[in-house]
């Protein structure tokens, strides 16, 4: 999880089984946190339950879930392309 004083909280979701893109888009994630942490509290955790995937509507992984919102399926986005979209939810 990534910390700062004051800001806005936000919860990412990665939604797959742990496969090489699912293990990326989480790194790009995390990376992209780690330059916006004087903006926001980011919490990443990964999501390996195919049942919470399908509850989603998400069927091609890996999810992208920002505060229980989709926001991708089936792509692995840049670490300038997942600050583009978590600062557009700031």
């Amino acid at each position: 999880m990534v910390l700062l004083e004051g800001g806005r909280k936000m919860r990412i979701e990665i939604l797959g089984s742990g496969c090489q893109r699912c293990s990326q888009l989480y790194e790009n994630c995390r990376a992209a946190a780690a330059e916006l942490a004087d903006k926001a509290e980011i919490e990443i955790v990964k999501v390996e339950d195919i049942q919470y995937f399908a509850q989603k509507g998400v069927f091609l992984t890996p999810g992208f879930v920002i505060d229980g919102e989709v926001v991708s399926t089936g792509k692995v986005p840049t670490v300038a392309q997942i600050k583009t979209i978590i600062e557009e939810r700031l």
